[in-house]
Formats: structure tokens, C-alpha cells, sequence
């Protein structure tokens, strides 16, 4: 019988489980490509991936008009099967889910990208995210020094009286450690000439072409790590964009799998994690956290 799992990953073990995924030669591009089907009310998200001895698929979907109906903006759910006889195993939360293999992501990228003391943290947005990516980088590092900057005065007064942090404005990216963007936004949401050289930003808002969440200017300076070069080219417009403004070439790009792998990157500029999202994320933080609430171990 198919279990339900109802607990919500653990951020630590999702870190570690993609950071040992990646190591041990997982290869991101190898995910199918994501399958978008536009409907009248938003999205519609089909994910499919496959890893060692499990296969999953994720069934989302994204509509812009649900937080002001007081619903979830992304909702879904996720499958995971036996690898070999692609029998059902395990039901998860999508969204759940979601929230801790996005951030889990972005906590390994800048634990390989970011200084070990660094602890001035600007975040973009009050959502769900935003929260993940905050309990996460504390994973990771000494984050003690927070700023939040959002689009409602209120929202982002209470999410920064939730966190310990304190409301600010897109200029004090200038004194930032770290940046992470979490936001539906389609423009830039600070002059990327701000950002300090050694710092590292992380953008996670968008698996769309057409929009970006930081600008040339920061992509024409930074070092830019993707989760996969080809995946990136195709859903990440913070890159496509920048790419099509030839201020950033595509052989530049930095698969995240090399730099786990121990890559040696350059010392100077900024660096930058640009995260759309993938499956195999997904799978692995499923498995992992399916295996554990059996009892086994890898």
C-alpha cells in the first residue's frame, strides 16, 4: 500500500542528501525537461526523474490569482515510485516539499560559494520561500545580520519580526554577504553594480525565460553557477536574458554538480546561484526523507 508521507523534510538531511547525490556522480542534466502547459488560471507542472533505485514524478501547479483569494500560489503533489517496477511507494506534500529541496539547494550552492563567516543576509520577498531560504542558509552559515526588503509594508514587517530581522530597501545589497531573491517578480529588484565583490546571490524565483530577478550589470561581473547549463539556457531568464544582451556566454556558465565536485573558481566578483528549479532535486530529497521514515540508510 502507497504511504502518505505528511512530515515535512529535514533541511539538514535535504542538504546533505543533494550534496552526496551530486558527489557521487548524479548528473542534472540528464532530467527530462519540464513539462509547462499553460491553462486559463495559471500552470500546469509535470516533473518527472529518475535516480538509483527510485523514480518520482511531481504534479504542480502555479496560479498567479490564489494569495489574493487567500490560497496557495503554488500547489501539488509528489509521487514516488520504485525504480525498477515503478510501483507506487510514497505520496508527499508538492508543496512542502518544494520549499525544502529549493532552499536545501540554495544552502549547498553558497556553502560552496560563500566565505565560512559571512553572516550579513538581504532577503528578497515574504513568502514561503523566503522562510525556507532563511532557516536553510542558517544551516550553512553564521547568518546573524538579516534585512528584509518586500513589496508590502506589512507583510514584510511581520515576516522580519518572525525572523529577527529588520525591514530595508534594495541598497543594502551594498553592505550584503549574501543576497537571495525570492520573489514572482520579472525586473530586476536591485542594481546588481552594488553588490560587493565576494558576495554571493543567490535567485530563485523564476523557471520562466522571459523574466529575471537581477540584472546585467550583476551578470556581466559575476561568476554564475546553474543547476544545469542546458536546463538553464532554456528556463532560467536571468541567463537567457543576459545571454541575449551578450553580456554573459553560455560557456561560462558553472554546473553546480562541478563545483560541489571541487571545481576551483575565480577569487574575484561577485558570485551567482541561479536556480530554477529541477526534478531530480525533488526525487532525491523524496527518497532520502522516504528511506529514513523506514528506517534505511544509503
Amino acid at each position: 500500500m502507497i504511504e502518505v508521507l505528511a512530515a515535512r523534510p529535514s533541511m539538514p538531511a535535504a542538504i546533505a542528501a543533494l550534496r552526496a547525490a551530486l558527489a557521487d556522480g548524479l548528473d542534472p542534466s540528464a532530467d527530462p525537461a519540464r513539462a509547462v502547459v499553460p491553462v486559463p488560471s495559471g500552470q500546469f507542472l509535470l516533473m518527472p526523474a529518475f535516480w538509483g533505485s527510485f523514480a518520482g514524478v511531481k504534479v504542480a501547479t502555479v496560479a498567479p490569482g490564489n494569495p489574493a483569494r487567500d490560497l496557495p500560489r503554488i500547489q501539488g503533489e509528489y509521487l514516488l515510485l520504485d525504480g525498477t517496477t515503478l510501483t507506487p511507494l510514497a505520496l508527499f506534500d508538492g508543496v512542502a516539499l518544494t520549499s525544502v529541496r529549493t532552499a536545501a539547494v540554495s544552502a549547498l550552492a553558497v556553502d560552496c560559494l560563500a566565505a565560512p563567516d559571512v553572516s550579513r543576509l538581504v532577503v528578497f520577498g515574504t513568502g514561503p520561500q523566503a522562510a525556507s531560504h532563511l532557516e536553510a542558509l542558517r544551516e550553512v552559515r553564521p547568518v546573524r545580520d538579516v534585512v528584509v526588503v518586500g513589496r508590502s509594508a506589512a507583510r514584510t514587517e511581520a515576516f522580519a519580526s518572525a525572523w529577527g530581522a529588520r525591514v530595508g530597501t534594495a541598497a543594502d545589497v551594498a553592505s550584503a554577504d549574501l543576497v537571495v531573491c525570492c520573489t514572482t517578480s520579472s525586473t530586476p529588484l536591485f542594481d546588481g553594480a552594488l553588490v560587493p565583490d565576494g558576495a554571493t546571490v543567490v535567485a530563485v524565483g523564476s523557471h520562466e525565460p522571459h523574466v529575471r530577478e537581477v540584472d546585467a550589470a550583476l551578470m556581466r561581473r559575476a561568476t554564475v553557477v546553474v543547476e544545469a547549463v542546458d536546463t538553464a539556457l532554456r528556463e532560467a531568464g536571468d541567463v537567457v536574458l543576459a545571454v541575449s544582451e551578450g553580456v554573459l556566454a553560455p560557456d561560462v556558465l558553472v554546473p553546480l554538480s562541478d563545483v560541489v565536485r571541487g571545481k576551483v573558481l575565480p577569487a574575484s566578483g561577485p558570485r551567482l546561484f541561479k536556480s530554477v528549479g529541477m526534478a531530480w532535486e525533488d526525487l532525491v530529497v523524496a527518497a532520502t526523507t522516504y528511506e529514513a521514515a523506514r528506517g534505511e540508510s544509503r
